[in-house]
């Protein structure tokens, strides 16, 4: 049985276009930011190029560094142990500067401290990949 597509409008396809590099440039932030989730992003840009360029998705894939990501991802190959910790270690850096330099509220500190233990523990049970 064949597969059907449907045809998708060239303003669709521009949306989708211009959402998938905003979506790039978000995942790229949140290689900085530990509170942006650098892979759902670059997922969520690939299903947009999908949509509206497959050379544009192909570029992506192939990206030396942002390739990784999505296929780290999808074949469940997990992290290597130095990618743990330099996360956890940029994590724990870039929360405490925030909670200690930038707000004085208590219920602040505690949210941040909450969310880097959250992610660290969810860092620390992804599968360890062999280099």
């Amino acid at each position: 049985m064949k597969e059907q597509t449907i045809p998708i409008s060239p303003f669709a396809k521009y949306f989708y276009l211009i959402s998938g590099f905003l979506l790039v440039a978000i995942g790229v932030i949140g290689i900085f930011l530990p509170l942006l989730p650098t892979t759902i992003f670059l997922i969520l840009a690939s299903i947009c190029f999908v949509k509206s360029s497959p050379k544009a998705n192909e570029w992506l894939r192939n990206h030396k560094v942002l390739g990784g990501y999505i296929d780290n991802y999808q074949n469940k190959t997990g992290l290597t142990r130095n990618a743990k910790i330099a996360n956890i270690i940029t994590l724990w850096t870039s929360i405490s500067l925030s909670a200690f330099l930038l707000t004085e509220e208590l219920y602040i500190r505690i949210i941040l401290l909450t969310i880097a233990i959250g992610v660290t523990i969810h860092l620390v049970m992804i599968k360890t990949k062999k280099v």
